[in-house]
């Protein structure tokens, strides 16, 4: 019973540093009981709204494995048309990866660096420039191919940029 009461103290603290106060806290817990895809739904405008990104710029994509739910956050740049990891995440459920997701946003990406990628795709000639943040060049990398054949662009230069 004690490890049980550890464990909500501990979920209280965590869900008070992400929504701010403990009543918010407590009407998020009962909001998530009644209608999980509420809940879910406002988490996801929440990094939305953090990102300022518009609703058809941002995929959340999620897939069970292994007794886990992982997010992937995906971006699609509209000026080339492609798509990007923005990052990912893992939970117990989905609202546990979004909960995570969100912690990210606000707080986490700024303790990564900043890499320019300069690529082309695969036919055409255009040099196309995107902006990652990561903690090191392959994982800039790995947000660059997410999804797509390894052979369908060719990276140029990847820079770390200056911390400003």
């Amino acid at each position: 019973m004690d490890a049980q009461v550890s464990q909500l103290r501990n979920g209280e603290k965590l869900f008070t540093a992400l929504w701010g106060s403990k009543n918010a806290y407590q009407d998020q817990m009962n909001y998530s009981r009644e209608n999980i895809h509420v809940a879910s739904a406002r988490l996801q405008m929440d990094i939305k709204n953090l990102l300022g990104l518009p609703d058809d710029l941002l995929i959340f994509e999620f897939k069970e494995s292994g007794g886990q739910t992982k997010l992937n956050l995906i971006t699609i740049n509209p000026r080339h048309e492609q798509s990007f990891l923005f990052h990912a995440t893992k939970g117990v459920d989905e609202l546990d990866a979004l909960e995570k997701m969100f912690h990210y946003v606000r707080s986490e990406r700024k303790n990564e660096s900043s890499y320019t990628l300069q690529w082309v795709k695969r036919g055409e000639e255009e040099l196309q420039t995107s902006y990652f943040r990561a903690h090191n060049i392959m994982e800039a990398l790995n947000k660059l191919y997410f999804g797509r054949d390894m052979h369908s662009i060719t990276v140029y230069s990847v820079v770390l940029n200056p911390i400003s």
